[in-house]
């Protein structure tokens, strides 16, 4: 069969662009037993992904030039050579930015549609939402009457977070980038209060006057001088989850900025970084909760959804422009 394929053309330098993409067409080999022929409906971009176009040391491998990136996909087999995989089964895995691909069935799971639509298992049942509650719940520990900020709030993580901390009796202040996703954010997620930092000239003193008691748990999406702003506010024995940093992901420059550590030293902080393959082994118990909240009517969702193949590369891009109100897909 043949394939289109999108690869990586070359390692961007600072923000990256369409050229650092490649379009192919490839031949698939035939499948053996315990593959599956599967053609991709739903392809997640990460702003994680942006790493991995660097030649750098990380927790997962850098994409190599030459080769297709790669990330969460909902995928449809059309060709099983695997037991327990039939045609037209519905499943999600890591695959590559392929049209059609063929996988072991040991790294897919497949998906009950019945619970939530497909592109769904991408984002609040799958990595996004994932990320929300073990990183809020494990690391924060929030307590009823607490007073959390969320960073990137309008992003695909960011707005489960604060939903979540809403559940658990929290106070909760999102930080986005327009008037219009903080509207979604206080009418539709249940935010008490959010900031354009956009259009906000002193975001130290915005979060000052929305926290009168100080910031109890801040979950930092975002880096840069919003954190050093959030953290100026930061309560003792306050707990932070350092879950992304994507205001620096494409610098070029090692950024400089006020010196933390006196801070979180004299008030007892704590602060922890994360990444959710952690938690792995605690996957089921995360979108069992996550499904069941779901369907209770206490978590709601948002996606962005970009329509076709070939705009793969554009959607992520998007991501650093703020460009998306929840979770990014394409769609196929």
């Amino acid at each position: 069969m043949n394939t289109r394929q999108i690869v990586l053309s070359s390692r961007p330098k600072g923000i990256p662009t369409i050229d650092n993409f490649a379009f192919e067409n490839i031949e698939l080999p035939e499948i053996k037993e315990g593959e599956v022929l599967l053609e991709g409906m739903y392809y997640s971009v990460d702003p994680y992904m942006r790493g991995r176009m660097n030649d750098a040391k990380s927790y997962v491998p850098s994409f190599e030039i030459g080769n297709p990136l790669e990330g969460s996909v909902v995928a449809k087999v059309i060709a099983s050579k695997a037991t327990g995989f039939a045609i037209d089964d519905l499943v999600t895995g890591r695959l590559p930015w392929r049209m059609q691909s063929i996988a072991s069935v040991k790294g897919l799971q497949k998906i009950d549609v019945d619970i939530a639509p497909p592109s769904y298992y991408l984002s609040i049942l799958g990595m996004t939402g994932l990320t929300a509650y073990f990183g809020l719940l494990d690391i924060c520990k929030p307590k009823a009457g607490e007073t959390v900020v969320v960073s990137g709030a309008a992003g695909a993580v960011g707005m489960v977070v604060g939903q979540i901390a809403k559940i658990k009796g929290c106070r909760v202040i999102g930080i986005a980038g327009s008037d219009e996703k903080l509207k979604l954010l206080k009418d539709e997620f249940g935010f008490d209060e959010a900031i354009n930092y956009k259009t906000m000239p002193d975001i130290k003193k915005a979060i000052a006057d929305y926290c009168p008691n100080g910031v109890d748990i801040y979950f930092d999406n975002v880096g840069g001088p919003i954190s050093d702003a959030v953290i100026s506010n930061i309560n003792f024995h306050a707990r932070i989850a350092l879950c992304g940093q994507i205001s620096l992901y494409n610098g070029t420059e090692i950024p400089m900025g006020p010196r933390l550590q006196p801070m979180l030293l004299t008030r007892s902080v704590l602060m922890q970084g994360f990444i959710i393959g952690n938690y792995q082994s605690r996957f089921p118990e995360g979108m069992h909760q996550l499904a069941q909240w779901l369907q209770q009517g206490k978590l709601k969702f948002t996606e962005t959804i970009i329509h076709g193949f070939d705009q793969l590369p554009a959607a992520l891009l998007g991501l650093f422009n703020g460009e998306n109100t929840g979770k990014m897909v394409v769609k196929i």
